[in-house]
């Protein structure tokens, strides 16, 4: 019976192994067949704006990938950024300051806006949660928000297109704030009032500070989308002094001559910030993303 039973045993254990083995092969077989669809979706695209940023106007005008006869990068990047009268450091001035005042207006806004979405709960507060969710849905138009901007007179000004960002973001942010909110116990807001903490204390020196993650996260999201943003400046931001990164994509492009050497450095130099707040900031998003779904 004896030699049986350490038979049935190793047997299983053999099963076992054999099984887990067989787990980390798939698991292997799927994380390649991922990293190899992220190159072909990713990586081919960048490697064609690349190599064509660095060849001359008639290599680059066959838009292939093939190598370039020699390396042009350093003369496409100074055409690119003295082209008329310096107009892509104009843009790129502009998309930071557009971007950095959003971003500010919209995590103070839609932080505020998800805590009381998340903490009072009586008879408007589905409704107010039905007209966040409708902020998602409904698509912006772009005559009547003209004709309200120009009313305001806010029309072609910094602050009336950063008012059009901030409305646009604020959706999805406060549902985001929202769902973190749900983590965060209310106990401490019990706390901090009956120690005589006022409301604006409490949400700015305690509960802010611990809306760290889905803060990172929305910072980054919505600063990516609003630096790439193209259809809002046009419409809502229009004029030479008021051009954005996005647009200079025009300062290369005509009817009869595309510059396509200048044109795929100018996408470079717009890509090159967002890329690098992705890859230093990766996994803060993640975190904020999933930090308020176990609730």
């Amino acid at each position: 019976m004896m030699p049986m039973k350490k038979e049935m045993s190793q047997l299983a254990e053999e099963t076992k192994r054999a099984v887990w083995n067989g787990k980390k092969v798939k698991q292997l077989i799927i994380e390649v067949i991922a990293v190899l669809l992220t190159i072909v979706v990713f990586g081919i695209p960048f490697y064609f704006v690349i190599i064509n940023a660095v060849k001359n106007t008639q290599e680059s005008s066959l838009l292939n990938m093939s190598w370039p006869s020699s390396f042009h990068l350093l003369e496409n990047v100074r055409t690119v950024l003295t082209a008329n009268d310096g107009m892509v450091v104009r843009a790129f001035i502009n998309s930071t300051l557009l971007t950095v005042f959003s971003i500010i207006i919209l995590v103070l806004v839609s932080s505020m806006a998800g805590f009381v979405l998340q903490r009072k709960i009586n008879k408007l507060s589905s409704f107010f949660n039905f007209l966040v969710i409708t902020g998602l849905i409904i698509p912006p138009a772009v005559v009547p928000t003209i004709w309200v901007l120009n009313s305001l007179g806010l029309f072609k000004t910094l602050p009336g297109i950063v008012l059009v960002e901030v409305a646009l973001g604020f959706p999805f942010a406060a549902l985001l704030y929202k769902s973190f909110m749900a983590t965060i116990p209310r106990e401490i807001d019990e706390a901090a009032l009956i120690d005589g903490c006022g409301s604006f204390r409490l949400f700015f020196h305690i509960i802010f500070p611990l809306l760290k993650p889905v803060t990172s996260t929305i910072v980054i999201l919505s600063a990516v989308g609003i630096y790439n943003d193209f259809v809002n400046p046009l419409y809502f931001y229009p004029g030479a002094e008021n051009v954005t990164l996005q647009l200079t994509l025009y300062n290369f492009m005509s009817m009869y001559k595309t510059d396509w050497n200048l044109l795929f450095t100018n996408i470079l130099l717009i890509s090159l910030p967002p890329l690098i707040l992705f890859i230093f900031f990766s996994k803060k998003i993640i975190a904020g993303m999933t930090a308020g779904s176990i609730k």
